[in-house]
């Protein structure tokens, strides 16, 4: 089967251990974004990295916002079910932006990134000759801001070629797709959740075209920290795991795992 959550930020074993997700072999994880596993190439992420290696299923995700392109740019690009993807370990991989995936016997569109959020007080720049000084400054205030390729990347939004990427393949497919997989929100959808807090940026404008222009079965992104069936289309996830052709009963309207 295959399977969708929200954002894991690099924290997998409360959602994933087996205790919480009994998955199998055959199995197909997909994270709607900010994935996170991917950050510093430290000690403890090579060991999470190994410990979802270790489990049975095999893990999707899309880029969100906290990722680290950097480190994603220097992974080879490979083909894998019809779409373009980098492998992280051989049952990690990345679902790359524009692109369309046959598993299953369904097709999923896949457009990951969104604007940060916790960035109003700025991006600081490393090689500022006052980082230190505004970084001490900056933390005093309990300001919201981060570091450019330390914690920032301007690749959280996709780029012309993206975006001229994905339309490609959605024309090859006659804008017609059975699942969405994005990380942030069409505006439409993204102001209805925010009621005005979050400002349309190009990709959720992109997205508020792709929402309005394409069919599609459901369309399930992250992003917004909650679970949340916006409509019978539209699916919010967080820490929730749903199957993907399967929402049923429940306080929150999901199948819980």
């Amino acid at each position: 089967m295959i399977y969708i959550t929200g954002d894991t930020h690099a924290d997998f074993c409360f959602r994933l251990g087996r205790e919480c997700f009994p998955a199998t072999p055959e199995d197909h994880l997909i994270i709607c974004g900010d994935f996170g596993g991917v950050w510093n190439d430290s000690p403890s992420e090579q060991y999470w990295l190994d410990w979802l290696s270790n489990r049975s299923f095999t893990t999707l995700f899309i880029s969100g916002n906290h990722e680290n392109f950097d480190m994603l740019a220097e992974l080879p690009v490979a083909t894998w079910n019809g779409g373009k993807v980098q492998f992280i370990r051989n049952n990690i991989i990345h679902l790359m932006r524009g692109q369309v995936f046959n598993l299953e016997e369904h097709t999923f569109f896949t457009m990951g990134g969104a604007s940060s959020h916790d960035i109003k007080d700025g991006i600081l720049e490393p090689d500022d000759v006052d980082f230190k000084g505004k970084k001490k400054r900056l933390n005093k205030q309990g300001a919201l801001y981060r570091v450019n390729h330390r914690s920032w990347w301007k690749e959280e939004l996709p780029s012309d070629e993206e975006y001229a990427e994905a339309n490609k393949n959605l024309d090859i497919h006659k804008r017609s797709v059975d699942y969405v997989i994005t990380h942030c929100a069409p505006t439409s959808v993204a102001d209805i959740l925010g009621k005005g807090l979050y400002k349309a940026d190009p990709l959720t404008d992109y997205l508020e075209t792709v929402y309005q222009t394409c069919k599609f079965k459901r369309w399930f992104f992250g992003h917004y920290h909650e679970d949340k069936m916006i409509s019978e289309k539209m699916v919010l996830l967080y820490e929730s795991i749903v199957r993907f052709d399967s929402l049923v009963d429940a306080d929150c309207g999901y199948r819980l795992f």
